[in-house]
């Protein structure tokens, strides 16, 4: 079983989220998590990324002129 890091939990919440203490306790890990935005699915593509597409996929012009 993996434990809990509390001091950044206790960070992301009360500094992060502008919890107060009573309201971080009362918490369930699981209501943290989702507030942190833990789960929210892959992160965004990234420039870099974006640029490797567009150089291996470069859209292609055609003339309906």
């Amino acid at each position: 079983m993996t434990g809990f890091d509390w001091g950044a939990l206790m960070h992301a919440g009360i500094r992060g989220l502008g919890l107060k203490p009573a309201e971080f306790w009362a918490l369930t890990p699981a209501e943290l998590m989702l507030m942190l935005g833990a789960g929210r699915g892959p992160a965004p593509m990234s420039r870099a990324r974006l640029e490797e597409l567009a150089s291996a996929f470069p859209d292609n012009r055609i003339d309906r002129g």
